[in-house]
């Protein structure tokens, strides 16, 4: 289990402290200044986030974190309040890959085999879903219908699939012609504990239900793989099923 939160923290406009040498030092000031933070000294008194980059970084990460900072402290993930993931950029969108400072390589990696899978057209649908939220929202007042019309749109082989280059193109005529799928319950029953014995439709199903209820043997590793925001259940005997306007899923344990 990771023992890290993912989050992405907006630095435009605000102040960061760099405190580096050489090439890592220089590394981290890039980073900074490509996501629009201001690089400032080790006495700025309104800075959140630092980054130490030097070879015996202790003293420098203490005097920080005394100070209420939150440090990364460049391969030295003992010493750090947050890590740096490799990150592939995509206009707006952005996946970031981290091993919570346990492999940077790894991540390297992985990114790069995903930056060929991703076109570079998955930013311009992501702006042109942007500009679509108000109509969207006008036509579906019920947050749980928008998402399962999106859901339907953005499925693999769905008029918006994200890894199909012209998606972007055909919002305006998808909005325009845009039903919400009615919800439905779907029953699971698990042949493992692995997710990765999980076909493409019962992922898809995990990943976009609003309820799901499950048996209690059901492993922590299967239930990763469902929305975060989901209701959860656990079932018991004689149980109901909560009634809920959304799609439900019951998983049943191996």
């Amino acid at each position: 289990m990771s023992n890290s939160l993912p989050l992405f923290h907006v630095i435009a406009g605000k102040p960061v402290i760099v405190v580096g040498e050489g090439e890592a030092g220089e590394a981290r000031r890039r980073l900074v200044e490509r996501a629009g933070g201001v690089i400032v000294g080790e006495d700025n008194a309104e800075a959140r986030l630092a980054f130490v980059a030097l070879d015996e970084p202790e003293a420098a990460v203490a005097r920080l974190k005394a100070r209420g900072l939150l440090v990364n402290a460049t391969d030295r993930p003992d010493l750090c309040d947050f890590t740096v993931p490799s990150l592939l950029e995509r206009g707006p969108v952005q996946v970031a890959v981290g091993t919570g400072g346990v492999s940077a390589g790894l991540a390297k990696w992985l990114r790069l085999r995903l930056e060929a899978l991703l076109p570079q057209s998955l930013g311009a649908l992501a702006e042109a879903l942007g500009a679509s939220r108000a109509e969207l929202r006008k036509r579906y007042p019920s947050g749980a219908e928008r998402r399962r019309a999106l859901d339907s749109a953005l499925e693999q082989g769905g008029p918006l699939d994200p890894l199909d280059p012209d998606s972007a193109s055909r919002v305006a005529n998808w909005l325009a012609g845009v039903t919400a799928p009615v919800p439905g319950t779907h029953e699971i029953h698990l042949r493992s504990a692995d997710p990765d014995d999980l076909t493409l439709r019962e992922a898809r199903l995990l990943g976009t239900a609003d309820l799901i209820c499950h048996d209690a043997g059901v492993s922590d590793e299967i239930l990763a793989r469902a929305r975060a925001d989901a209701i959860r259940c656990v079932l018991t005997k004689g149980q109901n099923i909560p009634e809920i306007s959304g799609t439900k899923v019951i998983l049943r344990a191996p």
